[in-house]
This record gives structure tokens, C-alpha cells and sequence, in this order.
């Protein structure tokens, strides 16, 4: 089990886009994928779970990977994270 953070960094936080475009990233790896934010753990290859986190520009997100895949998911995951997950960046 590997474990990061990432500073969600575009305009609109998690709204439908970025957390379809994290899921879809996240969907591509055989590891168990959650993140933790305000106490709350979602899912992420779920995007309904992604979107019930609630997570908005400049919050602080905490990955968990677990599985064969888990570094090179977290990195992938930490780095579309910080690069907007293609929206605008502040």
C-alpha cells in the first residue's frame, strides 16, 4: 500500500468533468483506489463516490493504493491531479 497527496488545483474543483477524467485514469489500474478528504473516503472509480467528497480548488486530497500497480497509480493519479485534470489552473 503506497499513499500521497495532491493539492486539487483547477477552478471548479471535482465537479462531473475532472472526477469522470480521475475516474477514467484510476479505472485504468487493477490496484484498490480510494482518496480521503475531510474525513470522508471515496472510491475513486466511482465517480458518484468522487463527486459525495465534495472537493473543491485548493483542498488537499490524501490517495491510498493498494494492489500489483499501486506506485505507478499514484503517481499518474498525483500528477493529472496537480495538473488540473484538464481545467483551469489557479
Amino acid at each position: 500500500m503506497v499513499s500521497g497527496t495532491a493539492v486539487v488545483r483547477n477552478e471548479s474543483g471535482l465537479h462531473l468533468k475532472p472526477a469522470a477524467r480521475f475516474c477514467d485514469e484510476a479505472l485504468k489500474y487493477s490496484s484498490t483506489i480510494t482518496f480521503t478528504f475531510a474525513n470522508t473516503t471515496a472510491n475513486a472509480k466511482s465517480v458518484l463516490s468522487i463527486l459525495g467528497a465534495c472537493v473543491k480548488c485548493g483542498d488537499e486530497i490524501e490517495i491510498v493504493c493498494n494492489g500489483e500497480d499501486e506506485q505507478e497509480a499514484l503517481e499518474n493519479l498525483c500528477r493529472i491531479i496537480e495538473e488540473g485534470l484538464g481545467d483551469e489552473i489557479r
